[in-house]
């Protein structure tokens, strides 16, 4: 039987997915027989776009991530609520999933970062590994500390990262020092095709109009896109409907991944989030940001792609104001170029999970 990796992806956005992608990408260049299934409720279509060769998917998945109402917006209560009523049936939701390992007769689990796959490989005894940028015992720490329930659910989040033989922490990262397990790596993100011209020949527009991405990491972004000022010899790529204006165009009309969308660009506008940090540092496309705040991820991806690439915060109300905008660009290109991020990650991430495998296969010969 081929060695069979179960990839269990928070469903929080898309940035979980999208990072984990490239080191998959790479374990099946290294291990082209490796058996790969996913675990997540995001669609399988978007899917496709990251994760190239046949996959397994698993839609259940106990994890969430965050309530959110937009990109930037928490829905602090409901998140509280779901977390609360998820731990009063852990058990339950462990024990499910085990068995669910067991009868796929999985290998090694990989997490991104679903605290409770990782329950689940360790009740089911299968290696289970973690990767990712940031935790949710942090993360819910950060939003529903206060909550009298908070103290109990945070130790078995905790107990349950504890449990991976190893935290993968890709840069950038939040610090995570309440875990013992972590084990750092470089950036995970895909490089795109750059075909500057062929996005151009699908909008329609000159060679050189300059094009901008809006993206918020599967979230929509709650912005009054019909609102969107015109400015000369720009054209806009947007999630969701453009509402009959002239200049924008739906990402999902593109026939194009979401990276070679990006690396075609001269901008993308956003908020603070891995994938699309890491993604324009390592295709060198400048970035106007929406602050985040209060978001504890937030100051560490920022001060990152200062250093590695070039980026400046604009405010929402800037983003409807022609002259606010016009100017935020001129600074933001007034910026020293820098190099190329070097996405190193997806290699010394593999390493480390062609390891385990390696040892699980022969634990259980």
């Amino acid at each position: 039987m081929p060695p069979h990796l179960l990839v269990a992806l928070s469903p929080h956005g898309y940035g979980h997915a999208a990072m984990t992608a490239p080191v998959v990408a790479e374990l099946r260049r290294r291990l082209p027989e490796l058996r790969v299934t996913l675990q997540t409720s995001l669609p399988r279509t978007w899917l496709e776009t990251r994760y190239r060769g046949d996959f397994e998917l698993v839609s259940r998945i106990a994890d969430f991530g965050l309530r959110q109402s937009s990109a930037t917006e928490i829905l602090v209560d409901r998140t509280a609520e779901d977390y609360r009523a998820l731990h009063a049936r852990l058990a339950e939701e462990v024990e499910r999933e085990a068995a669910g390992l067991a009868a796929r007769d999985v290998d090694l689990v990989l997490s991104n970062i679903s605290y409770v796959a990782l329950l689940a490989a360790r009740r089911a005894g299968i290696p289970g590994l973690a990767m990712s940028c940031l935790n949710w015992a942090d993360i819910y720490r950060h939003v529903c500390g206060a909550r009298p329930e908070a103290p109990a659910i945070e130790a078995e989040m905790l107990d349950a990262y504890g449990s991976a033989a190893v935290f993968l922490q890709p840069a950038p990262a939040m610090p995570m020092r309440r875990l013992g397990n972590l084990r750092r790596i470089g950036p995970l993100a895909a490089r795109g095709k750059a075909d500057r011209a062929g996005l151009r020949r699908v909008l329609g527009v000159e060679e050189t109009t300059r094009v901008g991405l809006v993206a918020f990491g599967g979230f929509e972004s709650g912005l009054p896109l019909a609102r969107w000022p015109r400015l000369s010899g720009w054209h806009w790529v947007v999630t969701g409907k453009p509402a009959g204006h002239p200049d924008l165009i739906d990402r999902e009309a593109v026939p194009m991944g979401f990276t070679d969308i990006l690396s075609a660009c001269d901008l993308v506008i956003g908020k603070p989030g891995y994938g699309t940090f890491a993604e324009a540092a390592v295709n060198g496309v400048p970035m106007l940001y929406l602050p985040r705040p209060g978001w504890p991820e937030a100051p560490y991806l920022v001060d990152w792609l200062a250093v590695n690439g070039r980026c400046l915060p604009i405010a929402a109300a800037e983003l409807f104001d022609e002259a606010a905008l016009a100017e935020r660009l001129r600074m933001l290109f007034s910026l020293p170029g820098k190099p190329l991020v070097e996405p190193t990650g997806a290699a010394e991430a593999a390493d480390c999970i062609l390891a385990a495998l390696a040892g699980a296969r022969c634990m259980r010969m």
